[in-house]
């Protein structure tokens, strides 16, 4: 589940993150090593500096295209000291930067340490400054963590891996999600069809897991799927109309492909007839389930719809 949530960051921050055209990333390494326009690298015998050119896009290009906003004391074209232990210290600050600057956006980053999004010759840099200067980090105006984590190497990437994934998530959720319209959500319930259906609270405090705009996907949902199975499964094949469920989240109620295919169907009802109407509409055994998945992404790659999504 993690590599496949991993996977659809990726694809979506490398064709939508940036401007000027898509800017393929990996995670964690490319958001770990382009963290600045001119890059200084060094080892025990020697030190040297890399120039990454004006066309290197950096963590910092991103948010400024999603939000409009540059990080508070960073600019467009940052440089990292010589040293390695400054520039360390200097990259953990940016980091620390970043997740307060989230934070004060909406984002829920309490989980993430800024050494954890350092590289990990960085990390271990930290882990040595901190263990030499055995401050008192409760009360330290230099260091903000109240606990020191010393992972080994492979589970420091492990954990990399996961910050930066849910850096991207939590920019995804609070500098994209917001887009999403809320201005006529109380016309989705207008149809006779749908107004005995149990509704989706919108206000902010109305849920601990879910933001107001996802919970405006979630009427969305709710909508199409009790206005469209009807019409869309008047004539299936592989069973009855399916019975009216409430859409309350985003993963075990969209397994079975039919709350997307009704979404789908309201903006291309032409694709009933040709895919549709091919679909268990009371599924209950895996392979159903993948038969209902595989005909929804056929209809996907149908309308040009399918962004990098493999059958």
């Amino acid at each position: 589940f993690f590599q496949k949530t991993l996977t659809a960051v990726k694809n979506w921050f490398t064709l939508f993150g940036w401007s000027k055209g898509q800017n393929p990333i990996s995670v964690p390494y490319s958001l770990r090593r382009d963290v600045c326009k001119v890059q200084v690298t060094s080892s025990q015998e020697k030190a040297f500096k890399q120039n990454l050119g004006k066309d290197t896009k950096t963590v910092y290009d991103m948010l400024f295209h999603l939000s409009g906003q540059l990080l508070p004391g960073i600019t467009s074209s940052q440089s990292l000291p010589l040293d390695p232990v400054e520039r360390m210290l200097q990259l953990h600050w940016q980091h620390s930067t970043l997740l307060a600057f989230l934070q004060s956006q909406g984002a829920y980053l309490s989980h993430v340490m800024p050494e954890f999004l350092l590289e990990p010759d960085d990390y271990k840099k930290w882990i040595k400054v901190q263990s030499e200067l055995k401050v008192d980090v409760k009360n330290s105006d230099i260091f903000s963590n109240k606990h020191l984590f010393i992972l080994e190497d492979s589970i420091f990437e492990t954990m990399s891996k996961r910050a930066w994934t849910d850096v991207l998530l939590q920019v995804y959720k609070v500098f994209v999600l917001p887009r999403v319209s809320s201005c006529n959500i109380t016309d989705l319930f207008s149809l006779e069809s749908v107004q005995n259906m149990p509704r989706i609270k919108s206000e902010p405090l109305s849920s601990n897991i879910y933001s107001p705009y996802e919970r405006t996907i979630l009427t969305w949902l709710n909508k199409h799927y009790e206005k469209n199975r009807k019409t869309v499964w008047k004539d299936c094949q592989k069973g009855e109309v399916p019975q009216m469920r409430w859409i309350v989240n985003f993963d075990r109620d969209l397994l079975d492909g039919l709350v997307l295919a009704a979404q789908l169907a309201a903006y291309c009802p032409y694709l009933v007839a040709t895919h549709f109407v091919r679909m268990y509409t009371n599924p209950r055994t895996p392979e159903q389930f993948l038969h209902n998945c595989l005909i929804l992404v056929n209809a996907m790659h149908a309308v040009s719809l399918a962004i990098d999504i493999k059958v």
